[in-house]
């Protein structure tokens, strides 16, 4: 915890959180709404509070909410909320390098605060990881800066949401705000090609297994992206082996 306070006092502290300003509303307006649907689904206002500040994590509070109202088993509940974060396996290993120079709590620290805007705005900033001490330093300060903002956004509008949830009508078009937010954070994400056919792939399988009992089409949508994914990329590099 140490190196997370120090860090606040580096120059690229403060860079890192004004970054991370841009993207505070939106995840403002996400964190509100999922503050009011975990109130909305039945949950108690201490458990929701709970959810809140212990799972640091959007979209699979999203996607577990209605599986929880609906009753649904807890194998289901948590292979969503695995499957829908298997993405942060990918970050966490292109981050290691990074952050190898840090104790490991410091690491799983970084890991566990480390969003998926934090993440494209990290590595948007730092290409590489820094080859000297100094250079390590001013990169995990900028980190801290940007998921400090993003958490205090998050956590802090997730909890007002809890408390208001009986003051703020869902006709507000809160649920609306947090589909922007997270169409913000997918088209940040697809940078490539590949990216957004996995993106368009998983939408289209989603729609069209919309149907499926427990929310399954997130999961089928997963799949589906992935394996398309996996088989374009094995084809291209195919042809870039041909002679």
């Amino acid at each position: 915890m140490r190196s997370w306070l120090h860090a606040r006092h580096h120059p690229e502290f403060r860079v890192g959180a004004l970054d991370a300003m841009g993207a505070a509303s939106g995840l403002a307006a996400w964190g509100l709404m999922t503050g009011v649907a975990m109130v909305n689904s039945g949950l108690s206002t201490f458990e929701a509070l709970l959810m809140g500040v212990v799972v640091f994590a959007g979209s699979s509070q999203l996607a577990a909410i209605p599986l929880i109202a609906a009753g649904a088993p807890m194998w289901v509940i948590l292979a969503t909320g695995f499957c829908v974060n298997l993405r942060f396996v990918v970050f966490s290993a292109h981050l290691r390098p990074y952050l190898m120079h840090l104790p490991l709590g410091q690491r799983l620290l970084s890991g566990y605060l480390t969003t998926d805007m934090s993440y494209v705005m990290f590595v948007r900033r730092c290409p590489k990881p820094a080859s000297t001490e100094s250079g390590c330093q001013a990169q995990h300060a900028y980190l801290v800066g940007n998921c400090a903002v993003t958490w205090v956004a998050w956590v802090g509008c997730s909890i007002a949401g809890v408390l208001l949830a009986s003051q703020i009508p869902m006709a507000w078009g809160l649920g609306f705000a947090g589909i922007l937010a997270l169409l913000g954070v997918t088209l940040s994400l697809a940078t490539n090609g590949l990216r957004w056919v996995g993106a368009g792939v998983a939408g289209m399988a989603a729609v069209a297994s919309y149907a499926l009992p427990y929310k399954l089409n997130i999961l089928l949508a997963i799949a589906a992206a992935v394996a398309a994914c996996l088989v374009l990329e094995s084809v291209r590099q195919s042809g870039e082996s041909l002679p």
